[in-house]
């Protein structure tokens, strides 16, 4: 039917239902006029075309911008499809994106984590592995320095008559959480007091000592010496504080059952003391050095503690930072890692420490064991560093020994954590 037919039988119905319904019917007349249906249908079809053009549409956009992307015109310059892709991406919905940033996961925070602190993860890790493997040399160490037995075999045999297996891990629970923490804490302090002082040193005298240090087939002279001395100083004077009540706490477990023996009292009245330290815990031990000392009997022996950890802990870092590049550099290995000069420097730096200290160490040893059998206020009669004299010298072989065991297993864990952590950085480092 024509269009001016169908529109004028439109208006025929369209006054035959005034007619029909009134005034009534112009009353409730909707507020807009009603649209005729064959507008309707051409507007509903042109929407529909126009649908089924956009995915076509974006379709040959999408086309144009990956074949614009690869090629380029004749005159060189790069072809601009790819930039209208670009704003109708944008427009449609289905390509839209939200700004906000997306959290990190898991295993982000804890790659970010580990290299961020890896020198106090890897230092932690392999405190606690040294110290497990190693306690029951430091057992009998101290009990050699603070009573008499004819030799190391002797001394093994007694604890174990009397105590058992138990005897030689008794208080093993203080030293590796004190172990633990002033060993993370030293190590954190060394390492930024090393480069301070490397800096210093550049800064006034204008040698740089790390730069030598790293360099391959180099030797270490008397800044690299120096600056490793002053590091280590630095570090063991700052733990002394937090190293003292665990110290103490680990002897007076260590020696309860020697202490507690009537014979080994020098007063009567003293034994009822010391027989209170027997057979504690490391919370119950403080407790009652707290009761009987008060909160100031925790750091009993600090002057003398103070002492041998400054020097122990200077020499102990200068004497593996040497050992450790002269022995790279006879090797030929410049990467400063090698696992058999680690090894070696790491056991060499313990007997060379325990040696210079072990005479300061013997006199705080005795002068905290003779503390336990005193109350607060009492007069603990003070003890002298004798160098040279055989009495300070007990033990000295257990304890070097000890003392290289526990810094081989404990520096090559170190460099080995160390350099996996750094391995696993810069893996992921190449992935993105």
């Amino acid at each position: 039917m024509p269009a001016e037919l169908q529109s004028a039988e439109n208006d025929h119905r369209q006054r035959i239902l005034l007619q029909q319904d009134g005034a009534a019917h112009s009353h409730h007349r909707p507020p807009f006029p009603i649209m005729p249906p064959s507008q309707q249908q051409q507007q509903q079809q042109q929407q529909q075309q126009q649908q089924q053009q956009q995915p076509h549409q974006l379709n040959v956009n999408q086309n144009e911008a990956t074949s614009s992307s690869r090629g380029t015109n004749s005159s060189g310059t790069t072809t601009t499809s790819s930039a209208t892709t670009t704003s109708a991406a944008r427009t449609d919905p289905r390509f839209a994106t939200t700004n906000q940033p997306t959290p990190l996961s898991s295993n982000a925070f804890y790659q970010r984590f580990l290299k961020r602190y890896r020198v106090e993860v890897a230092a932690s890790a392999s405190s606690v592995l040294s110290t497990l493997t190693t306690f029951p040399l430091d057992s009998v160490k101290t009990r050699m320095q603070t009573y008499r037995y004819n030799g190391f075999v002797d001394c093994v045999r007694r604890t174990y008559q009397t105590e058992k297996f138990r005897g030689f891990f008794r208080g093993v629970t203080a030293p590796m959480a004190s172990i633990t923490l002033v060993r993370t804490i030293s190590f954190s302090i060394y390492q930024r007091s090393k480069y301070a002082y490397s800096d210093w040193v550049k800064r006034h005298f204008g040698v740089d000592v790390m730069a030598q240090v790293a360099q391959q087939g180099s030797y270490p002279n008397f800044w690299s010496i120096a600056t490793f001395g002053a590091a280590g100083m630095t570090a063991g004077s700052c733990i002394t504080a937090i190293a003292c009540p665990f110290e103490l706490t680990k002897l007076s477990a260590q020696v309860s059952v020697l202490i507690a023996d009537k014979k080994n009292c020098p007063k009567p009245e003293s034994h009822a003391i010391a027989a209170s330290y027997q057979n504690k815990g490391t919370l119950k031990t403080m407790g009652n050095i707290i009761k009987h000392r008060g909160i100031g009997g925790l750091y009993t022996g600090f002057r003398l503690h103070l002492l041998r950890d400054t020097l122990g802990t200077g020499t102990y870092f200068m004497t593996y930072e040497s050992s450790k590049q002269l022995l790279t550099t006879f090797g030929g290995d410049g990467t400063h890692s090698n696992p058999l000069a680690v090894l070696v420097a790491g056991g060499l730096c313990g007997i060379v420490s325990w040696a210079l200290i072990y005479p300061v160490d013997s006199a705080k040893s005795i002068y905290q064991r003779n503390s336990l059998m005193y109350s607060k206020g009492q007069k603990v009669e003070p003890v002298k560093i004798a160098f040279f004299q055989r009495n300070m010298y007990r033990g000295l072989g257990v304890s070097m020994g000890r003392s290289c065991a526990v810094n081989a297993v404990f520096f090559s864990s170190f460099e080995f954590l160390k350099k996996r952590i750094k391995a696993m950085d810069e893996q992921n480092h190449h992935q993105l």
